[in-house]
């Protein structure tokens, strides 16, 4: 393609430029970027106003539609707006004039609606055409001199008309009811704050200029939003005010009461600024329906025009505290983040409290210079006046007859002016008097009026010659505007004493967990199941349903983190507390509530997180008999989905789990009684997806049964138990160490009676257990009631299981657990 210029005209050719494209666009961005910003988007720090808002009031300023006048059709202060003023969309006026009328969103309105002006829970305002609107009292002390050349005009899109620039605004607007807006690469985020506040600071700020922003914060006690509710804590407040961004929480003000039948509810009254109720109370129904907010019977939205009232009804025996604490984490609190943005001289700038006060007041200043400027200019035009209607009287004989004796009233003037040395201006005010002043009467007001037209010249010169006068304009008038609309603050500043969390509110004890293959889990105090002597029944720990079976059970403390695995060698993390507790005959929740386990997918070993130390390693079995070792800290951070803690082969299962040190024995247990005893070296450290190593040796249908670990002087005994709920305890010691993946040695006889082995542990003569049967009974009995038998040999009775039920699963409590339960019993005893 050609780049030669092509042959133009000269005078064509003289208003051509040849521009990269790159600048070109980089410099028109700029252009459509600062037009955005100055014209549309922030509001400027003299009358906290952006240009939309700011040409609605003045165009009801100039059409009338004061506080005084009736109410008109916001069609009509659109269309007037739009066509004269912003011709940006009459959507966006609307919106813009809706939201001056909300209570909810602005401090203090600006504008006096009537009609459907939208609400709390998100409704959009009624179409236009059904509205009707007029400006608030408050609104007009933004307009308040406008007329007195107070402020600069500027010509319209179409130089028809002029507008204003700024408005005088005789109160911190930009404070009082805020600001937000997004901008090209910026935005500004301003909360409202109380009327009284600001005015007093401001006033402070006069009084002395070198006041800080601690000293303003005595009167500015923070933001005052329009729906009230909570601030949490002083120091995001200070932060705000001094920098000019920050971060507050803002919490809903609500109260716990008593109810009937021994129940509480709790009360919402005031929510967070711009809170969409109607969502809220939908995400709260869904979370209690999602079991992730536990106690609530029954929720309402009680709201009417006199104010906000949702009513949560709690179950009977619900922790309120609980339930409190939830509701504040989830729905209750709100994040504001405070940008205080805003135009100076045309430009944006963050700016902290104090320079916002300042540039208010530096506005103020120039707005009653200008008018007094303007009223004296105006008092001196009167002056001028009355001195020569004043002179008129005192002459009126002579000044009749000669305008009597002139042909013409320019005749008449140019006499007046030759004859009595009057301006043009007099002349001409004196031929038009009527007879009727120039009664003694009408002599002596004009008098009185010159008087006090003097005394106002004086005023004014004194204002424009001396600054501490004119700061006291200033300050009188701000105090004047306090007394007219200032009210109290609504929004509260609460301490942030940290919020109270559900652990905190949980007590500390041990308890049973019982998990079945269905995936329905539950806990249970230890306390409600007294020690047996080996060999009884143990009582109903569970409500099985049919086609149901226990899996598991574990002893575990209520504050514990656990770590769960799963038979498809996933691993969870579980707060004890976080699993429901029920009573005996209950059936358990579903774990899917609680854990994200797919289908298929069982809790087989559980490991306490506490007993993970810096140095310590995972260490996992499975049912076709490999081992692996994985360093504790691969497990720090888990998912709410869970993590890989093994790679299994297809149709093996994760069957059990340890916590090692590196220097310890491992114990690995069959089904069919055989044990194998090795160093715990043998085993290399390995990553979580990797699969291990050969354990032991099975042959036929055997598979492994669990895991024990033990140190080489352990004095502890291997407790073995089977399916039909017998056992054994054999000393550790006579389990020699062998070489990884043997065959083992026979641990206990499975033939006939016993059947299959259900579990082993490394128990010691104080530890008690704690059993449960595939049915749901359960057992707590002593270890040292089980006999300590050698090895190759078929134990005693532990547990008495009816035809068609089995033991399903054994865990030990330690004997340092049971002394401190025996400790707390006397206690209350």
């Amino acid at each position: 393609m050609s780049t030669e210029t092509p042959d133009l005209p000269d005078e064509v050719a003289e208003r051509v430029r040849n521009v990269r494209v790159e600048d070109e666009m980089e410099q028109s961005y700029i252009d459509y970027a600062m037009s955005v910003i100055a014209g549309r988007a922030l509001p400027d720090v003299r009358d906290g106003l952006k240009p939309v808002h700011r040409r609605i009031l003045y165009a009801m300023h100039r059409s009338g539609v004061t506080s005084g006048s009736s109410h008109r059709k916001s069609s009509n202060i659109v269309g007037d707006t739009m066509g004269d003023f912003h011709p940006h969309g009459d959507k966006s006026i609307y919106d813009a004039l809706a939201r001056m009328a909300q209570g909810f969103s602005m401090r203090y309105p600006l504008v006096d609606g009537q009609g459907n002006f939208g609400s709390v829970d998100g409704d959009p305002p009624a179409a236009m055409r059904y509205t009707e609107a007029r400006m608030a009292p408050i609104a007009e002390e933004l307009l308040e001199d406008i007329d007195k050349d107070t402020v600069d005009f500027s010509s319209n899109y179409d130089d028809r008309l002029q507008e204003p620039d700024v408005l005088p605004a005789a109160f911190p607007n930009l404070l009082v009811n805020g600001s937000s807006g997004i901008a090209v690469g910026m935005s500004t985020n301003i909360p409202p704050h109380n009327l009284g506040e600001v005015v007093d600071a401001t006033i402070e700020l006069i009084d002395n200029p070198d006041a800080t922003v601690e000293d303003l914060m005595e009167h500015v006690k923070g933001p005052d939003f329009p729906t009230g509710a909570n601030i949490v804590g002083r120091d995001a407040i200070y932060s705000a005010y001094k920098t000019g961004r920050g971060r507050i929480r803002v919490r809903a003000e609500f109260e716990v009461q008593e109810w009937k039948n021994n129940r509480e509810r709790i009360i919402i009254t005031e929510l967070p600024f711009q809170a969409n109720k109607a969502r809220m109370v939908e995400r709260i129904a869904d979370d209690v329906n999602e079991g992730k907010i536990e106690g609530i019977s029954d929720l309402r939205d009680e709201s009417d025009r006199d104010g906000i009232r949702i009513v949560i009804e709690l179950k009977r025996g619900a922790n309120s505290e609980v339930v409190k604490n939830q509701l504040l984490e989830n729905h209750l609190e709100k994040t504001f983040g405070i940008i205080n943005l805003s135009l100076v001289d045309g430009q944006p700038k963050v700016l902290s409290l104090k320079e916002t006060l300042e540039e208010y007041v530096s506005h103020r200043r120039e707005v009653v210079r200008r008018r007094s400027e303007y009223d004296l200019a105006e008092a001196e035009d009167r002056a001028h006046i009355l001195e020569g209607r004043l002179k008129a009287v005192e002459n009126a004989e002579d000044v009749v007859d000669l305008i009597r004796n002139s042909e013409t009233r320019s005749d008449a003037k140019d006499a007046l002016r030759e004859t009595y040395d009057f301006s043009a201006d007099q002349a001409e005010h004196i031929v038009r008097m009527q007879l009727g002043s120039l009664t003694s009467m009408e002599a002596a007001e004009i008098k009185s009026e010159y008087e006090d037209v003097q005394a106002e010249i004086e005023r004014l010169t004194t204002i424009l010659e001396s600054e501490q006068e004119l700061l006291e304009v200033i300050k009188e008038e701000l105090r004047e505007i306090k007394a007219e609309y200032a009210d109290d603050r609504r929004t509260s500043i609460v301490e942030d004493e940290g919020t109270v969390t559900h652990e905190d509110l949980i007590p500390e004890e041990e308890v049973v967990v019982v998990m079945t293959e269905d995936d329905y889990v539950k806990r249970m105090p230890i306390e409600q199941f007294d020690p047996q002597g080996r060999g009884g029944k143990g009582i109903i720990g569970a409500d099985v349903k049919d086609e149901d079976r226990v899996a598991t059970v574990f002893r575990a403390n209520t504050h514990d983190y656990l770590l769960c695995f799963t038979n498809q060698g996933q691993v969870y993390q579980l707060k004890t507390y976080e699993i429901p507790e029920m009573g005996r005959t209950a059936r358990g929740k579903s774990a899917v509530n609680i854990l994200d386990l797919d289908g298929g997918e069982d809790i087989t070993a559980i490991v306490d997180t506490d007993a993970l130390g810096d140095d310590e390693y995972v260490t996992m079995v499975t049912r076709n008999g490999y081992v692996k070792r994985t360093a504790g800290d691969e497990f720090d951070n888990i998912r709410s989905t869970g993590i890989i803690a093994a790679d299994l082969e297809s149709g093996d299962e994760l069957v059990d789990v340890e916590v090692t040190d590196g220097t310890q024995d491992l114990v690995i247990a069959t089904e069919d009684g055989m044990t194998i005893r090795f160093d715990e070296g043998d085993v290399r450290a390995m990553g979580r997806n990797a699969r291990g190593v050969n354990g032991i040796k099975l042959e036929g249908d055997d598979a492994v049964a669990g895991l024990v670990a033990t140190d080489e002087g352990d004095e502890q005994a291997l407790l073995t138990v089977t399916r039909n709920g017998y056992g054994k305890r054999t000393p550790l010691s006579e389990y020699r160490t062998q070489s990884r993946y043997g065959k083992g040695l026979i641990d206990i006889k499975t033939d006939g009676r016993n059947g299959p082995v259900t579990a082993v542990k490394a128990v010691s003569e104080d530890d008690q257990l704690v059993l449960m049967s595939e049915r749901g009974q359960i057992m707590r009995t002593h270890v040292d009631d089980i006999s300590t038998v050698g090895r190759n040999t078929m134990g005693v009775i532990v547990m008495e299981v009816d035809d068609g039920d089995a033991v399903a699963s054994v865990d030990d409590v330690p004997a340092a657990t049971t002394a401190t339960e025996d400790d707390a019993t006397a206690a209350e005893d």
